[in-house]
C-alpha cells in the first residue's frame, strides 16, 4: 500500500458501496449544476445530499455532493466530472480528514411548560438555539456533522416533529501541518 501526504492511500475495492463525500469547485455558468446531476444520475447513483454555495472567489462556487456507491464507479465519475467544461476542481474528499457541517430547523410540539423546558434543556446540550416559539410549538436551528443532528433528532422525536428541514452536508478539507510547512 502506497502513501500519500503520510496517509496510507486505501485500496479500491470492486463492488464495495460505501458513502463518498464529492467537493466540486465550479464556475457560476447556467446549467453547471444540472450537468453534474444529470452525470451522476447516468451512472445510476442517487445524490443523498447536496449543497451548493458562493466561494472566496466571486466567479466559482462549491458544490459538495454525497453519493453511496461502488469505489470504482465512483473513481469513474470523479474523472468524468473533471473533464466537465465548468468543472476547476474536483476532490474526493472520503478518506481525507475534513470538517463537515449540516444544518437542521426542526419545528417540535411543545404544548406545555414541561415539554417545552425539556425540550429547551435537550437543545442547549447540543448547542441548539431557540428560532422561534409559539404556544403549542418551538423551532430549533442546530448546526453539526451527521451524528449530532442524528442524536439530537433521537432525543426530540418522542416530543412530536412538526416540521423538519436540513440542508445539504458542507465540507472543507483540514490543513495538514506538513502541508503547512511545504508551503
Amino acid at each position: 500500500m502506497e502513501a500519500i501526504n503520510g496517509r496510507p492511500k486505501r485500496e479500491i475495492k470492486k463492488g464495495e458501496t460505501r458513502k463518498h463525500i464529492i467537493s466540486i469547485l465550479v464556475n457560476n455558468e447556467f446549467g453547471v449544476l444540472a450537468r453534474i446531476a444529470t452525470l451522476i444520475a447516468g451512472k445510476g447513483y442517487n445524490i443523498e445530499s447536496l449543497s451548493v454555495g458562493d466561494t472566496s472567489e466571486a466567479n466559482l462556487s462549491r458544490i459538495t455532493i454525497e453519493v453511496k456507491g461502488d469505489d470504482i464507479v465512483i473513481d469513474q465519475m470523479i474523472k468524468q466530472l473533471r473533464r466537465l467544461i465548468d468543472t476547476v476542481k474536483v476532490r474526493d474528499l472520503t478518506d481525507v480528514p475534513r470538517v463537515e457541517r449540516e444544518l437542521m430547523l426542526i419545528k417540535l410540539h411543545a404544548p406545555s411548560h414541561k415539554e417545552r423546558d425539556e425540550i429547551l434543556r435537550i437543545a442547549q446540550i447540543f448547542r441548539g438555539k431557540v428560532v422561534d416559539i409559539s404556544q403549542n410549538s418551538i423551532m430549533i436551528e442546530l448546526t453539526g456533522d451527521s451524528e449530532k443532528i442524528k442524536a439530537f433528532l433521537n432525543l426530540v422525536r418522542p416530543f412530536g416533529i412538526k416540521e423538519m428541514a436540513t440542508t445539504g452536508k458542507i465540507t472543507l478539507k483540514r490543513e495538514s501541518v506538513l502541508e503547512e510547512m511545504q508551503d
